[in-house]
Parts: structure tokens; C-alpha cells; sequence
């Protein structure tokens, strides 16, 4: 599944394309996405495009009064291809502007296309989102107040979307590495240190992710059709069995909230 970086990544690179254009038609050929493209969208037809923002996982182009939100979902990507391009079987919606279209591609059809009259936050699935883990708002205070009294694991944590939002498995693996911290730490025994570590690592990672392009594991591509290569340099993600390229210990795999975790025995205490 695309995550914060694979997202953040998408909206860079499609930005520049759309702002500031007009849209001149709305393409949609499977309605039948996570949920069902509401007729409205149509009425984005002959609405600028005044900016491309992205929350958590969610990508929001801001059209006049209303805005469109996208997900990518488990398959998703976000294509910037010229006018009049053949779609292909999992082309399920093309955003189309004089010069060039934005095109949704989706095997799985896991991701959505919303639409809200007004304000994003106002959208039930964007209310209760919380801090972006790359904004100033994440530091090592918020993280330990946040944590205080909490029993869940510290993975568990940072992959609710009501607490740091956008932190999916795989950055979540790599972050606890980065800081040190075995992944089912309980989240309300780290120390204002350890929080200070794991945010600082967060965000190195997540930076990282992006300037790497991302990781294409499946099918996420960039929105010019080339693939991430942060996949190439995971430190403990899906490298159960190998050794730590920090201490050489074989890692490990284990199993929390049904998702794969991965750890260094020696490293992450």
C-alpha cells in the first residue's frame, strides 16, 4: 500500500502539472472503487485547480469551492499522461485539462475518490486525523504527552491514524530501528528522551523515503511512470533472517495488529 512518502511523492510530482488549470472533462469508467464515485464529481468541470495539498495518506485538490480527495488504496497510482491516451483495464478515472490528464490507475480498486462542498477537514474521514508526523507539531513533548498512560505497543501507535497520521508498516519498522525501540514496547513506558529519538527518527526516515522516490514494492509508481528505490535500502523491513546492517544479528520477524513486524534483537530494546 502507497504510504506517506509514496503519496507525498505523487502530489509532488502532479502538482505542477494541474495548479492554476481548469478542468475540462471527467472521465470515469469503474464507479465501483472503495466507494462509489459520487455523480457531483462531474461538476468539477470547468473549475480551476488552485492547489494540491496532501493529508496523511489522502491527496486534495482544492477546486474552487470544493475539493477532491483521492486515495491511492493497496494498488493505486496517480498518472500525468498527454490528452487522449488509450486507457488500459485498471484505468478507472481520468481527471482531463486542455494539455494533459491526471489518470487513476487501480488493480485492486482499494482507493477512492471523494468529493466535499467546502473545507476537507469537514469530510468524515479526514475529521479525526492526526498530526502530520513531518510538520513542526511532532517533536519529542507532543509524542511523550501523547503517549502517556497508553498500553497499546508503540508500532501499534504510530500506525493509528488518530495519533500520528500517514506512518503505515513499513516507515513504522524502519523509524523503531532508526531510534533504537523494539516495536512492541509499550508506548506509554518510553521516556521524553526516547520519544525526542523516535520523532527526530520519523522524520529522517520519512525524508529519506522521499528523496529515494519511495518504495515500489507492487505497483506504485511515480506520476511519470517511474518506480521508488527506497526499497533497496530497508534496514529491517522484510529482511527476516538476514543480518543487521548495523550489528549483524539475524532479524526477526514477528506478528502485531495481524501486519508483519520487523526488528533487530541487538539494537531495538
Amino acid at each position: 500500500m502507497p504510504e506517506l512518502p509514496e503519496v507525498e511523492i505523487t502530489r509532488r510530482g502532479i502538482s505542477a502539472h494541474v495548479t492554476g488549470r481548469t478542468v475540462a472533462a471527467v472521465e470515469v469508467r469503474e464507479p465501483r472503487l472503495r466507494w462509489r464515485i459520487p455523480e457531483p464529481v462531474r461538476e468539477l468541470v470547468g473549475r480551476k485547480v488552485r492547489a494540491v495539498r496532501r493529508r496523511g495518506k489522502y491527496l486534495v485538490l482544492d477546486c474552487d469551492d470544493v475539493c477532491l480527495i483521492l486515495h491511492l488504496g493497496m494498488s493505486g497510482s496517480l498518472r500525468v499522461l498527454p490528452v487522449g491516451t488509450p486507457p488500459q483495464k485498471h484505468d478507472h478515472f481520468d481527471l482531463v485539462f486542455h494539455d494533459c490528464m491526471l489518470r487513476l490507475r487501480d488493480p485492486r480498486r482499494f482507493g477512492s475518490v471523494l468529493w466535499i462542498q467546502g473545507p476537507e477537514d469537514g469530510h468524515p474521514l479526514l475529521a479525526q486525523l492526526g498530526i502530520e508526523p513531518l510538520s513542526d507539531e511532532l517533536d519529542g513533548a507532543r509524542l511523550h504527552a501523547l503517549t502517556r498512560g497508553r498500553r497499546t505497543s508503540i508500532k501499534g501507535f504510530l500506525m493509528d491514524g488518530r495519533n500520528v497520521v500517514g506512518v503505515g508498516n513499513i516507515y513504522a519498522n524502519e523509524s523503531l530501528f532508526r531510534a533504537g525501540i523494539r516495536p512492541s514496547r509499550r508506548a506509554g513506558s518510553l521516556s521524553l528522551e526516547r520519544c525526542t529519538n523516535l520523532t527526530r527518527a520519523i522524520k529522517r526516515t520519512l525524508q529519506a523515503a522521499i528523496s529515494a522516490g519511495g518504495s515500489s514494492l507492487r505497483d506504485f509508481v511515480r506520476s511519470d511512470g517511474r518506480p521508488g528505490y527506497f526499497q533497496n535500502r530497508y534496514r529491517v523491513y522484510d529482511r527476516a533472517g538476514k543480518p543487521c546492517r548495523r550489528c549483524g544479528a539475524s532479524i526477526r520477524r514477528a506478528v502485531q495488529g495481524q501486519r508483519a513486524t520487523f526488528y533487530c534483537p541487538a539494537c531495538q530494546r
